[in-house]
């Protein structure tokens, strides 16, 4: 969900963040992802494909490259995926 928002968001004061209430996002061991702004800049002077990413559903490789993984570890709960918008007003 995160990676698809990466270009979308890539001109404007917008943070998305898409994260696993159960510490883990499926069988990886990140509870989630976080972009910004910046995160497309990353991509680019990293010399990654998005679309490849994309296309492949590895959306893991993608931010451990440009370290926007979130880690909270097992939490021993498993309620829901929490996603978290936060847009800046100028």
């Amino acid at each position: 969900m995160v990676l698809s928002t990466i270009e979308e968001i890539k001109d404007i004061d917008f943070v998305f963040a898409s994260i696993g209430t159960d510490g883990i996002d499926g069988n990886s061991d990140a509870a989630g992802a976080i972009a910004d702004a910046y995160s497309f800049e990353k991509s680019l002077e990293r010399n990654l494909n998005l679309n490849k990413f994309l296309n492949d559903n590895n959306s893991y490789e993608f931010f451990k490259e440009i370290d926007d993984l979130l880690f909270t570890g097992l939490t021993g709960t498993n309620v829901m995926d929490l996603q978290i918008i936060v847009s800046f007003v100028k």
